[in-house]
């Protein structure tokens, strides 16, 4: 795979020597077990995979690269670059403005842009109508396009089974920036609705078997299927994409759902879209999984708190033992306090007695695909900080690196 020149400021000499150690001794990526680092009254396991994919690792290159070649330019970022604070803050420290928030909500007026001015499309991509406006203005799009050759696998795979009269089921949530540009996409060549989760599936099933009266559809999923949708109609072939960043399995249980469905119907038909699922998201879950056969005091999940892959990280590991979500080290404020985000509250809460006070404590570590090296290496040196077993991890370093 590509190798990208990634600013030093995100690697991490530790969890780089870990990553390649591993890599060598598992070159076919089948073991998930963790990452054990011994560091005496602290145990840290680390996930077999987390941190920057390819999406990500390519995108913060181009950005990168086009500051340092347009000195004096007016650069944009269409929305934030990927979902990690740190990040997005180091291009506004080198000039680079926002020209709509995480939601789309306009920030700078696109009529203020020139044609000689630079927009680059964040990771997630962006819609067709708003690249149209951005070619109308004389803004050259595709020269500082971003997107994830695997969310464009989605929209690749959304207008094939498009063409052949299907219509298109967008798992995503909503107001995510990949959900709007997938669903775009989708919905220029072919009927299109975006559901949530299982329960929006479950209602999606009312409508496609009768069960609900039709009309109320409109209303249900407003805002969130394409103009002209037909429901008498639209509702009989249907295929399933997602927001690559989803629970693999979340979308696979709706696709199964919903084809055997749709497949009740007499004239019924489902277009198989597993291909559809990101191979950095389905590695880092997959990897949380043999992180959690692991017995622990608690998880410790590092991402931007806007970060939807990251977010779903959380959830596997909450749901089996008190899980802590930070955006770095910094929130680690004491061996007592922890200020952590809790997303289904949308704020972050103070912790206290999150580590064990009188015994060796077990840490399981992992973090989403916005997320820095270096954030969890800062993250492990502050826990080992805790511990006095700091000096312990420029050692671990050396051992890693040696053949």
């Amino acid at each position: 795979m590509k190798q990208f020149e990634v600013p030093i400021i995100y690697r991490s000499p530790l969890i780089s020597a870990i990553k390649q150690q591993r890599k060598e001794q598992d070159k076919l990526k089948k073991d998930f077990s963790p990452t054990h680092l011994d560091l005496g009254d602290l145990q840290v396991y680390l996930a077999r995979h987390f941190g920057f994919c390819y999406g990500v690792e390519n995108a913060i290159e181009i950005a990168f690269r086009t500051i340092e070649e347009n000195s004096g330019a007016r650069i944009f970022l269409l929305s934030e670059m990927i979902h990690n604070p740190q990040v997005n803050a180091d291009l506004q420290e080198r000039g680079v403005r926002f020209l709509m928030d995480t939601y789309g909500h306009q920030l700078i007026p696109l009529d203020e842009l020139a044609a000689e001015d630079i927009v680059i499309i964040p990771a997630f991509g962006t819609t067709l109508e708003i690249e149209a406006r951005l070619r109308s203005i004389g803004v050259q799009t595709e020269r500082y396009n971003t997107t994830c050759p695997f969310v464009e696998k989605v929209w690749n795979r959304a207008e094939a089974i498009g063409t052949k009269g299907y219509t298109i089921v967008v798992h995503g949530k909503p107001r995510h920036e990949e959900t709007r540009a997938t669903f775009s996409h989708a919905a220029s060549g072919a009927p299109t609705v975006v559901i949530n989760d299982m329960e929006e599936a479950k209602t999606l099933a009312n409508y496609i078997d009768g069960s609900k009266p039709l009309q109320d559809f409109y209303t249900t999923f407003k805002g969130r299927h394409s103009p002209g949708f037909d429901v008498t109609r639209d509702l009989k072939r249907i295929g399933v994409v997602n927001q690559t960043t989803q629970l693999a399995t979340d979308t696979q249980a709706i696709a199964e759902f919903l084809k055997g469905v749709v497949e009740a119907l007499p004239e019924g038909s489902f277009a198989d879209t597993r291909d559809t699922l990101c191979y950095a998201t389905n590695d880092n879950q997959t990897a949380v999984g043999g992180l959690l056969d692991t017995p622990a005091d608690i998880a410790i999940v590092v991402g931007g708190y806007n970060s939807s892959n990251t977010t779903h990280l959380v959830e596997l590991c909450e749901a089996r033992l008190p899980t802590y979500f930070i955006n770095s080290e910094e929130k680690l404020l004491s061996p007592g306090e922890i200020l952590h985000y809790d997303f289904h509250k949308r704020q972050e809460i103070l912790t206290r007695h999150y580590l064990p006070e009188k015994r060796q404590a077990r840490v399981l570590l992992t973090s989403g695909a916005s997320c820095p090296d270096a954030l969890v290496e800062g993250v492990i040196r502050r826990l080992a900080g805790f511990y006095g077993a700091a000096p312990m991890i420029d050692a671990m370093i050396g051992s890693y690196s040696r053949p």
